[in-house]
């Protein structure tokens, strides 16, 4: 990727072919360089960067998740414990993405990362990324999320179905689009959508307040009456470590978002900057407001409910606050545009990660989806997203599909953050003489963060107490699923790296440049042995 200038519109700087050699005499061509701008009409400040933090990190898991992660643990302390944990462990993780991405401020996060910590074998890191990124890197639960508090604000069915997913297409269509062929009112509507979202969680936090005061339309739950003591029903309690593992995932989800910056960090004004006073904003503001949500939840919304309400525990919420007024029936709608919000957010800094990967040639057909055609966007990364997205919501058949969808979009990420932040500690202990950082991670809070990551990455394949098909699939299919993307990023590596340049007679190499910001940037060029 090269550098920015100030024209509004990307240039295309055309250089001459040049010969390339291999230290084994091998020779190909370069073909044309093409580097991308954005004026700084276009690029995004403080404000901008904090409220596409926001939009990713509050999305469905706040409005919905509080049911698993009770039903899992059976404890409402324990729930708002996890939710205090949580927060704690974001902050863990912003403060390695901090290091990285104020280190190497190149759009597309943990790609960028794991390049320079994984050099051998030499681009397994990245195809490994890739195929996370783009087979689970979907917008798939919140569309359905949206879908669901549609319907429900509507006639108030709260099951999943086909009807609630073809709404929930139209919400990833249309965010897609926005992006591609607006993308200065895509940005706009995800700003005003951050702001709003914020609107609706301190809503529910005050109605909450109002309702441990005793103003509620249903009886008292006295959920806070031995708050940590852990029950087991039929309905929640009692999944052993599975279950808890299964909620600090739901919890990651909820909270994932935090590096949201570090995907378009060139698109950034004064990156390094904005970076570091945008994300802790984010993140310290939405620790604060889920925690005092889940309060709202246990103060007028039974256990049982709670456990059984699935994505729509918001809406019960409402419903138990204010009653079943024709207002009230509207207030989901205002979650399903914080769903909406998210998706805008995430297709936004997806495709441009996607983009990234086309830029350097990781992708087959990467000069289309590195391009910034028609609008100056990335459009056809927008259409990647968007292709995976429908696939993912319209492929499980219907039932409780909005958990698997959330499990199995979080459990690869668990395994990259694991390698970046397990990279990380080893540039700590042994490249301190190369590895000089402007902002360097507490090594307890890395080795914490690393630990995390371990932990979630294994105990999913420990057999649950009790039912094997609790959730309505059995127990290990978003884990191996997500252990098996991974595996097929590496099967591509292999392909793209060793069997074709075997067949076809050529190899791929790095060409490798500082471009005018003095950062690092890779090309990888097919090189025809002489």
């Amino acid at each position: 990727m090269g550098s920015f200038d100030k024209s509004s519109d990307p240039e295309a700087v055309k250089t001459a072919p040049v010969a390339v050699s291999d230290n084994d005499g091998s020779v190909g061509e370069v073909q044309a360089a093409e580097k991308f701008a954005f004026g700084e009409d276009r690029k995004i400040g403080i404000t901008g960067a904090v409220f596409l933090i926001l939009n990713k990190m509050i999305g469905t898991g706040i409005f919905s998740t509080p049911s698993a992660i009770f039903a899992a643990t059976g404890s409402v302390g324990v729930s708002l414990f996890l939710w205090i944990i949580g927060g704690f462990l974001t902050c863990c993780g912003l403060s390695v993405w901090l290091e990285f991405g104020l280190a190497i401020p190149r759009s597309g996060g943990e790609k960028n990362y794991l390049e320079y910590i994984y050099k051998h074998p030499k681009y397994l890191a990245s195809c490994v990324l890739a195929a996370q990124m783009i087979f689970l890197g979907f917008s798939s639960g919140n569309s359905l999320a949206f879908g669901r508090y549609i319907l429900y604000a509507n006639s108030g069915d709260s099951k999943d179905s086909y009807a609630a997913r073809g709404i929930g297409v139209a919400c990833a269509t249309f965010a897609c689009a926005l992006h591609a062929f607006l993308p200065k009112w895509g940005v706009r509507l995800v700003n005003v959508l951050g702001i709003f979202k914020v609107v609706i969680v301190l809503f529910i936090v005050f109605a909450g307040f109002a309702a441990l005061a005793g103003h509620r339309h249903v009886p008292d739950p006295e959920n806070f009456k031995h708050a940590f003591r852990i029950e087991t029903t039929e309905s929640y309690g009692g999944g052993g470590a599975y279950a808890y593992s299964n909620a600090l995932l739901n919890i990651v989800y909820s909270y994932k978002g935090w590096e949201n910056a570090n995907y378009f960090m060139s698109e950034l004004k004064d990156p390094r900057r904005t970076l570091t006073v945008a994300a802790p904003i984010a993140v310290a503001g939405v620790t604060v407001l889920y925690v005092l949500a889940n309060v709202a939840y246990f103060a007028a919304v039974s256990k049982y409910e709670i456990a059984t309400s699935e994505v729509l525990v918001a809406g019960i919420f409402f419903r138990n606050v204010f009653g079943d007024s024709a207002g009230v029936k509207a207030l989901p709608v205002f979650v399903a545009l914080s769903n909406l919000g998210n998706v805008l957010a995430v297709s936004f800094a997806h495709a441009r990660l996607n983009q990234e990967l086309g830029k350097e040639g990781l992708l087959p057909l990467s000069k289309f989806w590195g391009s910034n055609k028609p609008c100056n966007a990335p459009a056809a990364s927008l259409f990647l997203h968007w292709l995976v997205t429908i696939i993912i919501l319209l492929a499980p058949p219907p039932g409780p599909a909005y958990n698997f969808l959330v499990n199995l979009y979080t459990y690869p990420g668990v395994w990259i953050n694991g390698f970046v932040s397990g990279g990380l500690l080893y540039l700590h202990f042994f490249r301190r003489d190369t590895w000089k950082p402007t902002w360097r991670c507490w090594e307890p809070i890395l080795l914490i963060f690393f630990l995390l990551n371990v932990f979630l990455a294994v105990v999913p394949f420990i057999p649950p107490v009790g039912d094997w098909n609790a959730e309505g699939y059995p127990y290990y299919v978003f884990p191996i699923v997500g252990v098996a993307v991974l595996l097929l990023g590496a099967s591509y590596w292999f392909m793209w790296t060793k069997f074709w340049p075997w067949v076809r007679g050529h190899k791929i190499v790095a060409e490798r440049f500082i471009d005018e910001d003095g950062n690092e940037v890779i090309r990888y060029k097919k090189i025809k042995k002489a």
